[in-house]
């Protein structure tokens, strides 16, 4: 089965030589177009946000972003084999995925997971005498969105497997179930859906690793959740109220006088879910302090009231 290359920077409409700051400008701009709560049409902006957020993956990377830097004209010949780990036999077939959310080119330059299968070599059996043996267990990345994780989901995977010797295909269609507050990086073990077995023995399993989709206004850890919030200067000296949109409603936020640009207010138990007992993580809030780009006249002698005041208090 071919790969096709993923041109990352024309997904994100940005140019090769973009610095940080352009490509998470891009990303935001794009994944609010095209996020699935406020798209129209649901089903094309879907797959076009799993392809924002998988040149995003790599993009915002910088060692991963190095890497497809350098893949240039040669990449299918560049890292596109996974070495078995020691002590462990590889299968002779190829996995490909379908529903996850990420591309078989992103599975076999970037998720670092296995496409081809691996086993830890244990028996003795002569290698020209049958034997019952298990199928090889496979690992592949799953992208869940953070609306996803709030709620949990079932998901829709599809898994190819082609003979790499005979070149004889077979597809599996399957369902996977996302759990509510699963994290970024753990795995979710499908039992009996890895390589088929040999002589009777039983398939192998597999192993999903989780990706926490990026979001344009929410980032995890764990299973907290942080947003940023942009607040004028005198919001920061006096204080304020805010109405803060968490993924689950509305929040309304005391800002505390003399606060702090990149200060953390935190609301307790308004982050993912924690557990069955239906305990979650802390919702953080970010203070952003926007300074004034242009000032009009009246406003810059505002300003100056207000210095000539603080240098008067000085004296």
């Amino acid at each position: 089965m071919s790969v096709e290359f993923k041109d990352y920077y024309s997904t994100l409409g940005i140019a090769r030589d973009a610095s940080d700051r352009d490509i998470k400008k891009a990303f935001r701009k794009l994944a609010r177009k095209f996020h699935p709560d406020v798209a129209k049409d649901k089903a094309s902006a879907e797959e076009r946000f799993k392809e924002i957020n998988e040149a995003n993956e790599v993009l915002c990377d910088p060692e991963k972003r190095k890497k497809y830097d350098r893949l240039g004209a040669d990449w299918q010949h560049e890292g596109a084999y996974h070495a078995p780990p020691q002590g462990a036999r590889e299968s002779d077939v190829e996995f490909h995925f379908g529903g996850t959310g990420f591309s078989d080119f992103f599975e076999q330059y970037f998720s670092g997971a296995s496409r081809y299968g691996f086993s830890q070599e244990t028996s003795s059996v002569s290698p020209n005498r049958k034997s019952p043996r298990r199928g090889h267990d496979i690992e592949g990345d799953i992208l869940v969105t953070l609306e996803e994780v709030m709620q949990g989901a079932i998901r829709s995977i599809s898994l190819q497997s082609t003979n790499r010797q005979t070149g004889k295909a077979d597809t599996q269609s399957f369902q996977v179930r996302i759990p509510a507050g699963v994290t970024n990086g753990r795995r979710i073990r499908v039992q009996g859906h890895g390589e088929s077995g040999h002589d009777g023995a039983s398939a192998g399993d597999l192993y999903l690793r989780v990706r926490h989709a990026a979001h344009p206004d929410f980032t995890s850890r764990n299973v907290d959740l942080y947003r940023e919030l942009n607040i004028a200067p005198w919001e920061a000296v006096l204080g304020s109220e805010a109405v803060v949109q968490s993924l689950d409603g509305p929040i309304k936020l005391r800002i505390p006088t003399a606060a702090e640009n990149g200060q953390q207010l935190r609301v307790r138990g308004r982050g993912l879910p924690m557990g069955k007992d239906g305990e979650r993580g802390d919702f953080y809030v970010i203070l952003n302090i926007q300074m004034p780009t242009t000032l009009h006249e009246e406003e810059r002698e505002l300003w100056e009231k207000l210095r000539d005041t603080n240098l008067l208090h000085k004296v």
